[in-house]
């Protein structure tokens, strides 16, 4: 069965695992990466094309393609944006935009930033495809009882389970759930509290959590996609992206709409200049980067399509890797923390040859 959850045995691996003993009776231990390396092709999910955004910027000083790939969120979460943005690639609506804010330690957003109309004075902006939704902010999170039915449910996504492993993994999850945060772990590791929520886990691949009122929702990791807004109750429409390039904002879990991640091509938008206007926007409009398309990595020649898998969290070698990222033992460390932010157990995403 594909556990849908595994806070309680992972976290019980974290503290039962030895920190500290005689360097003479200490085993030799393999480095997070080893570990993945090790992993067989059992513990890795294909991502579907169709789930896979690609963003191509144009081309750097040298003349040389700058490619980002983004994975969208999987349902339930953030599913009325993901929509939106569905169809605003479809519309091929980015075409032409740029990217437009790089703020240091924070955000780079990407969308249209308008262009002055020397007649009326006022920016003006692309019209947006007919059909968008308008998300409330409600769809932020959701709640145990809306997750537990969605799993229930007839779902599409990687590793569904039968309608009995299902109710099984539900009732394991929500059993786990509750002894965990009624006994908390006594140490600060990734499987317990963290500073903003009362739990952390994986699912199905995202780090995600658990409020104290029961309520889940993805987190803002580096390299995390989300959704720019105006004041509430404005949610935004995923016309405007951002990613995450700097410490982990996690004041902005329930605040925002999370989409997706990047799983390649994080260097050519975390290495661009910051903009020197307010909040990191250039206020010289020269200094944006084109984008030249954004596309569902589907509607891509099938040569063209980039095809990745991540780490199954559910899996036994992630377990494993997430000790290691929790606990280093590898020969450069001298002190092993005893703990990790979920934040900095980055889930393994590879790319692989196209079938």
């Amino acid at each position: 069965m594909n556990r849908l959850f595994s806070i309680a045995s992972l976290a019980a691996l974290a503290i039962a695992t030895p920190v500290a003993a005689q360097e003479s009776e200490q085993p030799e231990y393999p480095s997070p990466n080893a570990i993945v390396e090790a992993a067989p092709a059992s513990d890795w999910v294909k991502i579907a094309p169709s789930d896979l955004l690609v963003m191509d910027l144009a081309s750097d000083a040298e003349g040389n393609p700058r490619r980002v790939v983004i994975q969208l969120m999987p349902a339930p979460f953030s599913q009325g944006w993901i929509r939106n943005i569905r169809k605003l690639a479809a519309a091929h609506w980015w075409d032409g935009t740029s990217i437009n804010r790089v703020q240091d330690n924070y955000v780079v957003q990407w969308g249209d930033a308008g262009y002055d109309n020397p007649e009326s004075g006022e920016t003006e902006q692309k019209a947006l495809p007919e059909g968008l939704e308008t998300v409330p902010e409600s769809e932020y999170v959701i709640s145990m009882d809306g997750f537990l039915d969605f799993i229930l449910g007839d779902q599409q996504e990687p590793g569904a389970v039968s309608a009995e492993d299902a109710a099984m993994a539900a009732m394991e999850a929500a059993s786990g759930a509750a002894d965990a945060m009624a006994n908390p772990t006594p140490v600060p590791n990734w499987g317990g509290r963290d500073s903003y929520a009362e739990l952390v886990q994986f699912y199905w691949g995202w780090p995600t959590a658990i409020a104290s009122d029961d309520q889940l929702f993805p987190v803002h990791c580096y390299g995390a996609v989300g959704v720019g807004r105006n004041y509430s109750p404005d949610t935004g429409s995923g016309a405007e992206l951002y990613t995450v390039i700097g410490h982990a904002p996690r004041h902005l879990d329930r605040n925002i709409a999370v989409v997706g991640r990047i799983i390649e091509g994080m260097e050519y938008l975390s290495s661009l200049p910051r903009g020197k206007g307010d909040l990191g926007f250039y206020e010289d409009a020269s200094k944006r980067v084109p984008i030249a398309s954004i596309r569902l990595a589907s509607a891509l020649p099938a040569a063209d399509q980039p095809r990745f898998e991540y780490l199954d969290t559910e899996a036994e070698t992630f377990a494993k890797y997430a000790d290691a990222r929790a606990n280093r033992r590898d020969p450069f460390f001298i002190v092993p923390a005893g703990g990790a932010d979920i934040c900095n157990i980055p889930v393994p995403v590879r790319r692989v040859m196209g079938e």
